[in-house]
């Protein structure tokens, strides 16, 4: 039975390690499969009246059919700065603008951009795990510290580290099945 300072200690952690992995997926999101998807303009940011905002605050962003993005602006004054925004988000994309709504053409992903977008998933993935490996190592002081200040048990400690252990290698795997069937979608043609 752990102590109940160390039991907090675990939560926390796994709390932290749920919303890096939910972080990795709002990551993913962004990165382009073989459909088009509002997501896809997620990072972009458009300069409206002297400020970076983002563009799903000031803008529709619909997905109509798999190869289109419908952008439509809630000011029409924003049109010009809107397609300037993504045209500088070097997403490989040339929108167009008929005055009222702005169509973003998704143009099919040749297999050179597929593998370069599965490495930015690859990356994606380690920074994932490189947090939850820092979690745990935060955790683990946490953990050493808390049995020092409380005169707890080295077993206690010893359960401790191997349930935040555990808990570790449950995140890392779950990271790398999330970006299996990413990889998966993106190289599907």
């Amino acid at each position: 039975m752990l102590d109940e300072l160390l039991d907090l200690i675990l939560e926390d952690a796994r709390d932290h390690m749920k919303k890096t992995v939910a972080h990795f997926n709002s990551e993913l999101s962004a990165i382009r499969a073989g459909r088009a998807s509002p997501a896809m303009l997620k990072n972009v940011r458009v300069n409206y009246y002297g400020s970076l905002t983002p563009l799903n605050q000031m803008a529709t962003v619909s997905a109509p059919q798999p190869d289109l993005i419908v952008v439509t602006p809630w000011d029409g004054s924003a049109l010009k700065n809107v397609e300037r925004a993504i045209l500088a988000g070097n997403l490989g994309l040339n929108p167009s603008n008929d005055g009222m709504v702005i169509r973003v053409p998704i143009p099919p992903l040749s297999e050179e951009r597929r593998r370069s977008l599965v490495k930015s998933a690859r990356r994606c993935a380690e920074d994932a795990k490189v947090a939850v490996r820092n979690i745990r190592r935060n955790a683990k002081d946490e953990v050493k510290s808390t049995q020092a200040s409380e005169n707890l048990s080295e077993d206690m400690r010893y359960l401790a580290e191997d349930r935040l252990q555990q808990d570790t290698n449950a995140f890392v795997e779950k990271i790398g099945s999330i970006l299996a069937r990413k990889e998966i979608e993106i190289m599907e043609i």
